[in-house]
């Protein structure tokens, strides 16, 4: 097994044992998702128009739970210093890191999001899209954060600024993936799922010499 295949494995392994995050952020997921519309009302027509936004909203929301994970414990306990060592690139091991989090986070809320689309009253023609901008959009969101998450791992209480570091970055991929749900909802055409995709897969390209750069930063201090 290569040194990516088996980082990937021991980072998903982790996320999912008792205490792990993906757990937490699943949970956190349905939990926003159901609550956010008690406070708006009941009404049908109403929902199914916020439906989009509101599971994509709860959605990064419960992308953002782990982040600060990604590379801290590592750093902590000397693993970090011991994978910079190792036969797989800075990029590689961010890159593995990122990929980690999407299968334990983005992957699960993805194939979640049907089952409260349903309960948010989004109309099966809809259905299609949300699943759709999650697969190519959450993606987004764990290249983002493992660059946040690096750019932060020098900083005291790094954890408390990710997210004001990262929301702004993200506010794209929220705009297009709703904006392209309302319009399959409408029945009209639209570039935010297009717009969606160019985002994601900027970011998921370039992620890794960011993240390696700011990863190196860090070991170096």
């Amino acid at each position: 097994m290569s040194a990516f295949a088996t980082l990937l494995a021991r980072d998903v392994r982790l996320a999912f044992r008792a205490g792990g995050n993906a757990a937490l952020s699943l949970g956190f997921f349905v939990a926003v998702a159901i609550l956010m519309p008690l406070g708006i009302g009941s009404d049908p027509a109403l929902l199914a128009r916020i439906a989009g936004g509101v599971i994509w909203v709860s959605a990064v929301l419960a992308a953002l739970l782990g982040l600060d994970r990604l590379f801290q414990p590592d750093l902590d306990d000397g693993t970090l210093d011991l994978l910079a060592l190792g036969p797989l690139p800075l990029e590689g091991i961010t890159t593995a890191k990122a990929a980690s989090h999407w299968l334990t986070t983005g992957l699960p809320l993805t194939l979640l999001s049907p089952v409260l689309a349903l309960l948010l009253a989004l109309p099966a023609k809809a259905i299609g899209m949300l699943v759709l901008s999650l697969a190519i959009g959450t993606p987004a969101l764990s290249a983002m954060g493992s660059i946040v998450a690096a750019v932060t791992l020098s900083v005291r209480r790094g954890g408390l600024l990710l997210p004001l570091i990262i929301l702004p970055l993200i506010v794209p991929a929220v705009v297009f993936g709703a904006g392209a749900v309302l319009a399959a909802m409408d029945g009209i055409a639209s570039g935010a799922l297009w717009l969606l995709a160019a985002y994601s897969f900027v970011t998921v390209i370039l992620s890794p010499f960011a993240a390696g750069a700011a990863l190196r930063f860090a070991l170096s201090e």
